[in-house]
């Protein structure tokens, strides 16, 4: 609701027990919440396609549009979670029935074992030292200060 109203900042992803613990497997939960914020936040579009208005005059009244091809077809673009499982109880324990922070933990860590970050240009590096330094400075420590 927050971000519907205009919020633009989410506090506190992969943290648990008020900040106090910090969980991988809880911040990558929440980043797939944030996307389905972000999704709901971008709004439904609306036009003669997604009004389904040439669908509507081949079906006719009273009929079938939920079995109608379309449908599946944006059903399938409505929403796309990586770790939340919407199959029935049978399918999810047939798959293993494993939950959402296990499914959470496991990406944490193929990500912590694959991710390689692209490294960060020699003007952004400058820049960060700059403000390291200016800091450094306006605090009164930094290179030539012994460490507390």
């Amino acid at each position: 609701m927050t971000a519907l109203a205009g919020a633009n900042l989410i506090y506190g992803l992969g943290m648990l027990e008020m900040g106090v613990t910090f969980d991988f497997g809880q911040l990558v939960m929440d980043n797939e919440f944030a996307q389905m914020i972000k999704y709901c936040v971008r709004g439904v579009p609306v036009n003669d396609e997604t009004l389904s208005v040439d669908t509507i005059k081949e079906v006719g009244p009273f009929s079938d549009f939920v079995s109608h091809q379309q449908t599946f077809d944006y059903m399938k673009s409505i929403s796309h979670p990586k770790l939340i499982d919407r199959r029935n109880r049978d399918k999810w324990q047939q798959k293993g029935g494993s939950d959402l922070h296990s499914r959470a933990l496991a990406e944490a860590r193929r990500i912590l074992e694959t991710h390689k970050p692209e490294p960060l240009s020699d003007e952004v590096k400058a820049r960060l030292r700059a403000i390291v330094e200016e800091t450094e400075d306006h605090l009164g420590v930094g290179r030539n200060t012994p460490e507390f």
